[in-house]
């Protein structure tokens, strides 16, 4: 489905979120990243009659959202769902024992393009290797992107090139602090519209809901084709509330128009300070407007 023609609402405010003033969590970063949604979603959260027991992310990736919400203790537990298997280990290898691993190997990595091109290159089976090949490739690819095709930074900041990205203090910090509330976190390795069908009828979810997409055709995640009939379908059977996230098209306001849905337009700002709007889908978003 196209999801295109940008959509203004009058009504907005003119209010952009400063995203340096938010926390950075997770140690990866993620093209149509939502640090910027976090405050959003905090108001969201708060709104609600109680606050949750789970707080489900079923397009994590980066889950910057999810983590904001358990660190800041709005929710009892985080689950994040991912369908993309390199992303998968990354989780995998932080939550389930090999985080100290990982860090290590982060830290005594040769940052150089030499060094970039021959680990990736490599085959990696193993759940460990393939998540710290992962971590590299996502910090040394153009813009973060994960998509097959994707190219190394040439220039990057300051000229430094491939390593104009890679802060192992930090991502040995944000992997340590995620490892150590791991019994918080349920990481499962699915699709997350199947996920949502088989925990519809739980009471105690909340789901934010961020589907991967494109940008002007071109793919920036490996799995960027989603079935959105069928995502607002599945949405609408959930018995926990939801947030949804999408490019603000007439498609996807039709959609949700359909389903009954409330909507709402936000502000951001892209990588190039231009403003754009993002479109907010969920069942009654009054508290947006206050």
């Amino acid at each position: 489905m196209p999801m295109a023609s940008v959509i203004e609402d009058a009504t907005q405010p003119a209010t952009v979120v400063n995203v340096a003033s938010i926390p950075l969590l997770s140690p990866f970063r993620y093209p149509g990243g939502k640090t910027w949604l976090v405050p959003l979603v905090r108001r969201w959260v708060t709104s609600l009659p109680a606050p949750p027991a789970f707080f489900c992310e079923p397009f994590c990736g980066g889950a910057i959202v999810g983590l904001s919400i358990l660190f800041e203790g709005l929710a009892e537990k985080l689950l994040l769902v991912e369908l993309d298997a390199d992303v998968a280990t990354v989780w995998q290898s932080v939550l389930n024992g090999d985080a100290v691993e990982l860090t290590d190997r982060i830290r005594k990595f040769e940052m150089n393009r030499e060094s970039v091109e021959r680990l990736l290159s490599e085959p990696h089976s193993g759940t460990l290797d393939r998540a710290f090949a992962t971590i590299v490739r996502n910090r040394v690819q153009r813009g973060g992107i994960m998509a097959p095709g994707a190219s190394l930074m040439k220039q990057g900041e300051g000229g430094r090139g491939v390593a104009s990205r890679w802060y192992p203090k930090t991502l040995e910090k944000r992997i340590r602090e995620i490892q150590s509330r791991s019994s918080a976190i349920g990481f499962f390795h699915r699709d997350g519209i199947t996920y949502m069908k088989s925990v519809s009828n739980r009471t105690d979810t909340v789901y934010f809901i961020d589907p991967p997409y494109t940008v002007a055709g071109r793919r920036l995640y490996v799995h960027s084709d989603v079935d959105h009939e069928e995502l607002f379908r599945v949405a609408s059977r959930l018995h926990g509330d939801f947030l949804m996230t999408y490019d603000d098209s007439e498609a996807i306001r039709t959609l949700a128009q359909r389903s009954g849905f409330d909507t709402q337009t936000v502000a951001m700002k892209n990588t190039h300070h231009r403003i754009m709007r993002e479109l907010l889908i969920g069942r009654d978003l009054s508290w947006a407007r206050t």
